[in-house]
């Protein structure tokens, strides 16, 4: 056997014998994803002007076709129909940019059970996280 061929089993031998599973500190959980792309002062924690200063971003990514509001379509699913309905005070079936920030306060709120201002990565872990996150990304 050649050193070349000997020196690729040998490669191929530790790669096999790699777990399958990286470890948990390579593994970067969505929550934490999420707390890096809005934490602006980097405290580990997402405030409500951090949100809404991401969430006034995407709005305005979403809002294709420049008429001031985001409809069903260019929601693209991060709001329910009920959800829309409840968060559309003046019932034109339409989120302008107030609702939307409006919509994240109180998604925000609904994530911060210890009403401390700030959500960590288990409170972005739960249904209303999770809820507050599709609005955010």
């Amino acid at each position: 056997m050649s050193k070349l061929s000997r020196l690729s089993f040998a490669v191929g031998a530790v790669v096999l014998a790699l777990p399958l599973t990286l470890p948990a500190s390579a593994k970067e959980s969505g929550a934490s994803k999420v707390i890096s792309m809005v934490d602006t002062d980097n405290d580990g924690t997402i405030d409500l002007k951090e949100a809404q200063a991401v969430a006034s971003a995407r709005f305005d990514k979403l809002e294709a076709d420049n008429d001031g509001t985001l409809t069903t379509k260019e929601l693209k699913g991060r709001v329910s129909k009920a959800a829309l309905k409840a968060a559309d005070p003046d019932n034109d079936g339409t989120l302008d940019k107030n609702e939307y920030l409006a919509l994240v306060e109180a998604r925000f709120k609904a994530a911060d059970p210890d009403n401390d201002g700030t959500l960590d990565a288990k409170e972005l872990k739960t249904p209303a996280g999770k809820a507050l996150v599709s609005l955010l990304k």
